[in-house]
C-alpha cells in the first residue's frame, strides 16, 4: 500500500492556500491535488478527486467550513482536518461532530501540519494542543443525554449504527462496514437523534459508548 497521501486545500484566501501547500510539498509522500475558495467547491471537488485528506477552512463565504465538513464526510471517502484561525470551543465543538478527524489553528508550524495529515490520512485523530483543553472542558459541561427509556426501542440496525458512531465512524464508514447505502445510513442517524433526544454526534457517539459499556 502507498504511503503517497493526497490533499486538497479549502480556504477563502489565496495567500493562505498557496502557504499551506508549499508547506505541505516540502514533504514529498504529500501532493496537493486541488484548491477551493468555498465548502461547495471543496465538497464538489473531494467527490471527483476523493483526496485522503481535506484542509478545510470554518470560515468561507457561502457555504462555510462547517457544512462542508459534514458534507464531505458524509458523501466521500476524504477525511477532513480543519485548519482555521478560529479557536471558539462552539466551533471546535461543532466541526468535531461534523465529522471532522482533526482541528488545528493556523499558527501550528509547519512541521506539526506535515505530521497531522499524515495521521488524519491514517485515520487518527488530532486536535491542537492549544485547544485540546477547552474542547474537552466543553464537552463535560454539556448535559448528558439520559438514553435509558429510548434504547430498548432501538431497532437492531439502528443499534449498530450506534455502535459505529461511538467508534467515531462517519456516515460513509458505517455505510461501508454495514454495506448499506450513505441515504439509509442518515435515516437511522436521523431516528437514533429522534428516540435519544441527542442533539449533535459527539452526544449519539457517547450515547453508544454508554450502552457498550453497559452491556
Amino acid at each position: 500500500m502507498s504511503d503517497r497521501v493526497t490533499v486538497l486545500i479549502a480556504d477563502d484566501h489565496e495567500a493562505v492556500r498557496t502557504g499551506v501547500a508549499a508547506i505541505l510539498r516540502s514533504d514529498p509522500a504529500i501532493e496537493i491535488v486541488g484548491e477551493a475558495e468555498n465548502g461547495f467547491d471543496a465538497l464538489t471537488q473531494c467527490t471527483s478527486l476523493a483526496p485522503d485528506v481535506a484542509l478545510v477552512d470554518l470560515r468561507m463565504p457561502g457555504t462555510d467550513g462547517i457544512w462542508a465538513t459534514e458534507r464531505i464526510t458524509a458523501e466521500t471517502p476524504t477525511r477532513v482536518l480543519v485548519l482555521t484561525t478560529f479557536d471558539s470551543d462552539d466551533l471546535i465543538v461543532r466541526a468535531l461532530a461534523a465529522g471532522a478527524h482533526g482541528y488545528l489553528l493556523k499558527a501550528t508550524r509547519g512541521a506539526e501540519l506535515v505530521q497531522a495529515v499524515h495521521h488524519v490520512a491514517a485515520d487518527r485523530h488530532v486536535i491542537d494542543p492549544a485547544v485540546a483543553g477547552s474542547v474537552i472542558a466543553q464537552l463535560n459541561r454539556r448535559p448528558e443525554v439520559q438514553p435509558t427509556p429510548a434504547l430498548p426501542t432501538l431497532t437492531a440496525r439502528e443499534a449498530e449504527v450506534l455502535a459505529l458512531l461511538a467508534q467515531g465512524l462517519t456516515n460513509q464508514q458505517i455505510a461501508d462496514r454495514l454495506r448499506i447505502g450513505v441515504t439509509t445510513v442518515k435515516t437511522h442517524v436521523g431516528a437514533l437523534y429522534d428516540k435519544t433526544g441527542a442533539t449533535s454526534r459527539v452526544q449519539l457517539g457517547a450515547l453508544g459508548a454508554g450502552a457498550a459499556g453497559g452491556g
